[in-house]
């Protein structure tokens, strides 16, 4: 271990997806000094979201319009079979798939322009009385940080040791990226919805027109032949969802997707947690993307806070259990999904999608205003 004395910041900020990427930035243009760290060398690898953007996120958040495919309005729902799908069709842009790897690296140049120090392939190794380890090319370092942000997955090693919650309740997915020779087609958010392929989710189809994103997710115990066997089954069932034929595959993604909610305990007199880490990624839809996105900003202002004032009790505010509240809809929804474990009971839940309450209801969900809660005001604040 390097013997030298800790570098000291403002901020650690442990990942560099997009929900510590943009926390980062936002404490760095408020005049922080924030550490980035990332065990990736290229933020283009190991790249594991869809990357579906909802309206309501590409109308409040400045994504780079040239990293985006071109915008879907249709989403297709079948049952088990492939047969008589439900067709539903919104009169608004309702999504678009993000080119994660430029996205990553346009954030990251965001980020270090607004002061950000980025450092790759560097791993957060724990936490000790003062100072956190990191282990990077150069051997272990301390780094004497007044807040610790964990921005490192589902499986975050920085709640751990900041003694938060942990994700309990997680699906995991696979997905291939194929690139799709232009066509007619309707630009189209497929879903199948079939225990026997995708158990307790679903298997999709995002067919943009540029490219097609082909995955399933589930429970991991309720997979009887092993997910990567899933995706194939699914793969060779629906060829005619990405454009007739199967071309060679331009990436493949991977990994769990918590979906038990946004957790209670997200902060503590120490630091906090972001993204996936926090659990905020809808329990219905598993789209983490818009609340990643939002709960940094309430995780960056809390921060802000603290550090301005001196009082790391400032962060008390940053509560996940106030804003778990505005999940509770869709945590029921979850547990409904969870119970759904045979293609006959699917099946049988789709009359009730072609009846128009059932539509509407689908519709509600798909093409819904909804967006991650607000928190609370800050007292003294506007």
């Amino acid at each position: 271990m390097s013997t030298t004395a800790p570098q000291e910041v403002d901020v650690l900020v442990v990942g560099a997806g997009l929900a510590g990427l943009h926390t980062a930035t936002l404490l760095a243009r408020r005049g922080h000094e924030v550490l980035l760290v990332d065990r990736r060398t290229r933020l283009t690898a190991a790249i594991r979201t869809t990357g579906i953007f909802v309206r309501k996120t590409l109308d409040d958040f400045p994504l780079p319009p040239e990293h985006l495919g071109p915008p879907i309005r249709r989403v297709v729902l079948y049952p088990p079979g492939l047969r008589r799908p439900v067709i539903l069709d919104s009169a608004r842009d309702e999504y678009r798939v993000g080119d994660m790897g430029p996205l990553y690296l346009a954030a990251a140049r965001a980020a270090a322009e607004s002061g950000v120090r980025i450092a790759l392939g560097t791993r957060y190794t724990g936490r000790g009385l003062s100072t956190a380890l990191l282990t990077g090319p150069g051997g272990t370092t301390r780094v004497r940080a007044r807040f610790l942000v964990g921005a490192d997955g589902a499986r975050s090693r920085v709640a751990r040791d900041l003694a938060l919650d942990r994700n309990r309740h997680l699906l995991v997915g696979a997905e291939e990226v194929f690139a799709v020779p232009r066509s007619d087609e309707v630009p189209a958010f497929h879903c199948v919805l079939d225990p026997s392929l995708a158990p307790g989710y679903l298997a999709w189809v995002v067919n943009d027109g540029r490219h097609a994103h082909v995955g399933v997710a589930g429970y991991a115990d309720r997979f009887p032949e092993g997910m990567r066997e899933a995706l194939q089954r699914f793969g060779a069932r629906a060829p005619g969802l990405v454009g007739g034929g199967r071309p060679e595959a331009v990436e493949r993604r991977g990994g769990p997707i918590p979906v038990g909610g946004l957790l209670r305990r997200i902060s503590c007199a120490d630091g906090l947690l972001v993204g996936d880490a926090a659990g905020a990624v809808s329990p219905l839809t598993a789209g983490g993307l818009d609340p990643c996105l939002r709960l940094s900003e309430h995780a960056a202002s809390a921060l802000d806070d603290a550090l301005r004032t001196g009082r790391p009790d400032a962060l008390a505010r940053y509560d996940g259990a106030a804003l778990r509240a505005g999940f509770r809809g869709r945590l029921l929804l979850r547990r409904a999904l969870a119970q759904v474990r045979t293609p006959t009971v699917a099946a049988a839940a789709f009359p009730l999608l072609r009846t128009p309450p059932g539509r509407a209801a689908a519709r509600r969900i798909l093409f819904g205003d909804r967006s991650f809660p607000d928190p609370d005001p800050v007292p003294g604040r506007p």
